[in-house]
């Protein structure tokens, strides 16, 4: 393989050679084929992105569009029509349980498909969702609070959530302590409407089946079906690469030990493009059975 034909592999599997996605059926055939995706491009120059490595993902504007021209990072994507648009698609996806939204690269909105999300709680989600936010000491005194109300009430939007909050609450506060709740998997985006913005629920209320498989995984058996997930969606990657997509939910020596355990295995191999060496999904024999990572992931 080349520089050349990863990229235009890669551009086909992302919907940047034109095929622009419009349906929800589209939309869900694209983010189950590669797994995860970026709402909008992220920018080296972004704020958000100071001091954080770059990932190699697709992103659902880009198949949106059909290309990666012109397009807005998100503290631009309000001035853009495109942008609007794909955010309405993306909503029915929220909607559908079709896909599910994180916060692991900052306020960029990051989204999972369906089938891959009880391995993505399994690495970012608690494992006692249920439990009495006043007795888990790692969330902010406004978080527990948020984390209350939206259990006792949920879903709720944010402007109802403020009302119940009371005092005299700053938005950019409220937002923190949603942000907090929402990149480690206590509330998920359920719906949204110009009106009252968007609505939380907590997220074992709203995917009870996907959260309770996810508490059942196990780490080394969720990072390995992830990381097959990403191959697949990225078609080849460096180990950095990988590791930079991993940081936020897993040391990188854990996911140095997994790409060992899968070439072990045989589900992996090299790929050598110029002088870099990649890994990639190894094919399938027509001899072999299934692999469980790729049958759930």
């Amino acid at each position: 393989m080349t520089d050349q034909e990863l990229h235009e592999l890669r551009r086909h599997k992302w919907r940047l050679d034109g095929r622009s996605m419009r349906t929800i059926e589209e939309a869900c055939e694209f983010l189950e084929s590669v797994g995860f995706a970026l709402m909008y491009p992220i920018f080296p120059e972004d704020p958000d992105m100071r001091g954080r490595p770059e990932v190699v993902l697709p992103t659902f504007l880009s198949a949106w569009v059909g290309g990666d021209e012109n397009l807005p990072s998100r503290q631009r994507a309000f001035a853009d029509p495109r942008a609007q648009q794909a955010t309405e698609l993306a909503i029915r996806l929220l909607r559908e349980r079709s896909a599910y939204e994180s916060s692991v690269f900052g306020e960029d909105n990051f989204l999972v498909a369906a089938s891959v999300f009880p391995y993505f709680y399994a690495l970012a989600g608690e494992r006692n969702p249920r439990q009495d936010p006043r007795l888990d000491r790692s969330l902010s005194p406004l978080a527990q609070d948020v984390l209350i109300i939206i259990q006792q009430s949920g879903p709720l939007a944010k402007r109802r959530l403020a009302e119940k909050l009371g005092g005299d609450l700053s938005e950019a506060a409220m937002d923190r302590g949603l942000a907090e709740l929402k990149t480690r998997l206590h509330i998920t985006r359920v719906d949204y409407n110009p009106s009252d913005g968007s609505s939380w629920d907590v997220l074992y209320r709203w995917a009870p089946e996907a959260v309770n498989e996810g508490m059942h995984l196990s780490v080394p058996a969720a990072l390995s079906a992830l990381l097959s997930k990403y191959l697949d969606g990225v078609i080849a990657a460096g180990e950095k690469e990988i590791g930079d997509f991993f940081s936020p939910l897993i040391a990188r020596s854990k996911v140095k030990e997994a790409l060992n355990a899968l070439l072990a295995a045989r589900e992996l191999e090299f790929v050598h493009i110029g002088n870099r060496t990649l890994f990639q999904l190894a094919p399938v024999r027509s001899l072999e059975r299934p692999r469980s990572s790729r049958r759930h992931a």
